[in-house]
């Protein structure tokens, strides 16, 4: 048992002003003790004020020394592979992708709603399924007027589609031509074609205004960028070199794009177009590019070994957020970690350090908290479950960050 979280949370019942709070924090603590006891992550703590009086170092558990730009993590899912978590307008909710068998006895990923402040919980009865529960999807995200979009396989039948590694009998990504992008209510209901056509048609993201939807595609031979034009229908390609140019976002006032792309030259182009051939790439070399919201302008920004990808701007525009595996390439390059870095490149700062896999990051709209997955865990144990987090984001972290977890 951990007997200063414990601790803590009671020292902060004993503290609190009002009834309301007592209640709050004594549900707390019992939820902590039954964790703690079960050795699990520790989800709902109180969340203290950002400038730091009544936070509790010790009841952060899933926060790793070292990781300053971060504060009271908390864990919304509990099993299975939930990623690409991302917020509502409002900031309330979440959209993300699962194969957790507690939401989704189907087996491949479907979408969900989450609420922010409830998470899915350890049950699952926190999370909404909002796709049709058939064939596979992939990336939801959220339209300016609360609609969502995502990209599903299911007219092409309901099990889940042929992966290209079964056929290939090597590691790849499928790129699934029966994926087109669907815009549906937020319950779901309302279901319609948004982007469809020949090929693969996925990854979709929406710019702060919600009058344009970026998304990958195959309609032109490649896998390149494309943006939609949600007033007219017009369609515009925003990339045109060789290589796998996807998971695309806008800055905060859309006026960039940040992405990551592949770029192979010689045996591995001619490796790259044999594979996709087949509706398949095998990740390699990944770095980040910026360019202005129309496709002009374009710059790498990154230029580091191994995978770099999931970008996301920081509020500022300035920088960007997103996850690498460059720093553990001589251990294997399994551990990926969030990095931030400035749009003119140069060495990336480091900001989780869980040990694990840290990736898919977004922040709020406000830009005061952050929404990543990760295979962490409070006890620290290894484990192959990939869930969503939460955390408060520290712009600027004060000496007490930089010593958490050291004492």
């Amino acid at each position: 048992m951990r007997l200063p979280l414990l601790l803590a949370l009671a020292g902060l019942t004993i503290l609190a002003g009002c009834q309301t709070a007592n209640t709050r924090l004594a549900e707390d603590t019992e939820a902590a003790v039954a964790a703690a006891q079960a050795d699990q992550p520790i989800t709902g703590a109180p969340t203290p004020a950002d400038d730091g009086p009544d936070y509790v170092a010790s009841a952060d558990s899933l926060r790793f020394p070292g990781e300053v730009h971060l504060r009271n993590v908390r864990q919304l899912t509990f099993g299975g592979n939930n990623a690409e978590a991302y917020w509502s307008p409002d900031g309330a909710a979440l959209i993300f992708q699962s194969d957790w068998d507690a939401i989704n006895p189907q087996g491949c990923d479907q979408q969900f709603v989450m609420s922010v402040a409830e998470g899915a919980g350890r049950d699952g009865d926190g999370a909404e399924l909002v796709s049709t529960g058939r064939g596979r999807t992939t990336c939801g995200y959220f339209l300016s007027d609360d609609r969502i979009v995502y990209a599903s396989t299911h007219p092409g039948g309901d099990a889940c589609p042929v992966t290209a590694a079964s056929q290939t009998g090597r590691y790849v990504w499928d790129i699934f031509p029966s994926y087109d992008i669907y815009v549906a209510d937020a319950d779901g209901r309302n279901l319609e074609v948004l982007i469809g056509g020949e090929g693969y048609d996925a990854e979709a993201t929406v710019s702060p205004d919600g009058r344009y939807v970026i998304f990958t595609s195959t309609r032109s031979g490649d896998l390149e960028l494309w943006r939609y034009d949600t007033g007219t229908g017009d369609l515009l390609q925003l990339t045109d070199t060789l290589g796998y140019d996807g998971g695309a976002f806008f800055s905060p006032d859309g006026s960039k794009i940040v992405w990551r792309a592949s770029r192979p030259t010689g045996a591995d182009a001619e490796s790259y177009r044999a594979l996709l051939a087949q509706d398949a790439v095998q990740p390699g070399a990944l770095n980040l590019f910026v360019a202005d919201a129309d496709g002009s302008n374009a710059r790498q920004v990154t230029d580091l070994p191994g995978a770099n990808w999931a970008p996301f701007f920081h509020p500022s525009g300035e920088r960007i957020l997103f996850a690498s595996n460059h720093h553990t390439l001589a251990e294997g390059g399994r551990e990926f970690d969030l990095f931030l870095v400035g749009l003119d490149g140069g060495a990336p700062e480091r900001v989780t350090f869980s040990g694990t896999f840290d990736a898919f990051p977004m922040f709020s709209p406000d830009g005061t908290r952050l929404v990543f997955a990760s295979n962490r865990r409070g006890d620290r144990a290894d484990s192959r479950d990939t869930n969503v987090f939460v955390a408060d984001w520290v712009e600027n972290p004060t000496e007490a960050d930089r010593l958490f977890g050291t004492e």
